[in-house]
């Protein structure tokens, strides 16, 4: 034991070596030993590295120098020169349009300039029509507001027309009439049809004027259809308020007045009919004359040769024209298909050619298709009021029975 070693060694002598290592496993660390040598060690830490200076703590280190490198350059291609202007062919813009078969549009009093070739593509919007009635070209009458003559002269004609888009190349106009009355058709050929064609409405359907605006709305230029006396009247009976030659004079005008007064908007007469009272002069010359003075137009429809309208246009007053080509005939559709191809060979050698046809499910139907691809064939489709507001007081077109 300690205690006894301590008694029997003697004063000042040293213990042996197993005594002192005995001794010090004997010796208890306690905790505030412990707190004061790690308190130790972190001072001497502290010391060494604020005079070394190396945070590292006497680790080995080394300093390397960065050196930035230019990028290096890829090899680029030379440019080749530009292209010289071939010496041979087209120099000019309008050589150029005139060599490519391309349609320029450009506003008017411009043109194609020296160097380059500019194509202004014509509106995608959809033409509007005015308003109808318009109250400065509207009149109260014994059956209802019929249309008139405005101040200066202001026609209904050109009111109430469909604008010809711009553009060149041969021109076609179709009217198709008998509309109104079958709904069915009326609704075909409004939806189907280009915008262009002209439709001609009889005058006993019913709710006529919504039915008409609805077509305007669609861009279709409207017409009136007049009941007109054909030579085996009354077997062939176009309604009750035909015009007839064996009638008074004012007793048709009257006649007329009520058909007029059956819807508005529209910019001229067809004749519905009326191969007999179209050949008679002195029944047909008021008729018109009464037309032309309110500022109408009118339309021969071309299924009578013995028409006179064309012949009493300039003493009447009033513009006429008169259908080249009656499309449906001959009521198939290879013969629709086969008039429509004359219609347009007549175009290109005249400019301009006129047809007509009803309003059949056949006839809307071949007209539809033919017109879809009319304007890539370099075929302009026109209203029918571009034949009555031409040169001069009446536009002719005279032409044989098909």
């Amino acid at each position: 034991m300690a205690t006894d070693d301590i008694l029997t060694r003697p004063l000042g002598a040293k213990p042996a070596s197993g005594q002192r290592l005995r001794s010090l496993r004997q010796v208890r660390v306690t905790a505030p030993m412990l707190l004061g040598g790690l308190v130790s060690g972190l001072v001497v830490g502290v010391s060494i590295l604020a005079v070394a200076g190396d945070p590292e703590g006497g680790e080995p280190s080394a300093v390397a120098a960065i050196t930035l490198r230019e990028p290096v350059a890829t090899p680029v291609a030379p440019i080749a020169d530009k292209p010289q202007r071939p010496t041979t062919g087209p120099s000019s813009a309008d050589e150029v349009e005139s060599a490519s078969g391309v349609t320029v549009f450009r506003p008017t009093g411009t043109s194609a300039p020296s160097e380059a070739v500019v194509i202004q593509v014509p509106s995608a919007a959809p033409i509007k029509l005015a308003s109808a009635p318009d109250p400065r070209l509207v009149e109260r009458g014994r059956h209802g507001n019929v249309p008139r003559l405005g101040d200066s002269r202001l026609r209904p004609l050109d009111v109430y027309a469909r604008p010809e888009a711009a553009g060149s190349g041969p021109r076609v106009a179709i009217l198709v009439s008998g509309l109104g009355i079958g709904q069915a058709a009326t609704a075909s050929a409004i939806a189907r049809l280009p915008p262009a064609i002209s439709l001609a409405f009889a005058p006993y359907g019913g709710d006529l004027e919504r039915t008409v605006a609805r077509a305007r709305e669609a861009g279709h230029e409207a017409l009136l259809q007049a009941p007109m006396e054909p030579f085996d009247y009354p077997d062939s009976d176009p309604g009750p308020q035909t015009l007839l030659t064996s009638s008074r004079t004012p007793e048709n005008l009257d006649r007329l007045s009520w058909i007029m007064s059956r819807f508005s908007g529209f910019v001229g007469i067809v004749n519905y009919m009326g191969a007999k009272l179209t050949s008679d002069a002195a029944a047909l010359e008021p008729v018109l004359r009464e037309i032309g003075a309110r500022g109408l137009g009118f339309v021969d429809d071309g299924t009578s040769p013995r028409s006179l309208a064309g012949t009493l246009a300039a003493k009447a007053k009033v513009p006429v024209a008169r259908a080249e080509i009656v499309l449906d005939a001959l009521a198939r559709p290879e013969a629709i298909d086969r008039e429509l191809a004359r219609l347009e060979a007549q175009a290109r050698q005249k400019g301009f050619a006129l047809g007509s046809a009803s309003a059949m499910p056949m006839s809307i139907d071949r007209i539809a298709r033919w017109a879809a691809d009319a304007e890539a064939r370099g075929i302009r489709l026109v209203p029918v009021s571009v034949a009555l507001r031409g040169a001069g007081a009446a536009t002719r077109l005279s032409s044989a029975k098909p």
